[in-house]
């Protein structure tokens, strides 16, 4: 390997920060939003969900080979999940809240973040705007049931 192959891949891992060295408080700011979009779904909480979203959410789920598509997505707003959330879709009594958010990543104001309950996994890319982290993006799997 070149003196600047080796430079570059020392570059790449100081610039990318370990989940250790993530601030405490940076830590809890974005935990605490994908906190209140995942409480705020199984509460059945519309206002909670819709402040922790961008207004320009993309949020996706995989399908694969559809009639329609070969890479096929389901795609939803920020409008629509909000409506899910006020018809009660992930409603759930508060004893079965098995749920975590677990930060994976944070470059200056962006992160990625990993949420888990017993219905799916989303993998949120977030950004932070003034002192207020959202979810602007959001990429889905739903567990068998």
């Amino acid at each position: 390997m070149s003196m600047m192959s080796l430079a570059f891949v020392a570059a790449s891992a100081a610039a990318t920060a370990s989940p250790a060295a993530i601030e405490p408080a940076t830590r809890a700011a974005i935990t605490a939003t994908c906190f209140d979009y995942v409480d705020g779904q199984l509460e059945g909480d519309p206002a909670r969900v819709a402040r922790s979203l961008h207004p320009d959410l993309a949020k996706r789920r995989v399908l694969g080979e559809t009639p329609d598509e070969r890479l096929g997505l389901r795609r939803m707003s920020k409008e629509e999940l909000v409506e899910l959330t006020r018809q009660g879709a992930l409603k759930t009594p508060k004893e079965q809240w098995d749920r975590s958010c677990t930060v994976l990543d944070v470059a200056g104001n962006t992160a990625a973040v990993r949420a888990e309950t017993p219905w799916f996994v989303d993998f949120f890319h977030m950004g932070k705007f003034g002192d207020r982290w959202v979810i602007v993006n959001a990429l889905w799997y739903a567990k068998p049931k």
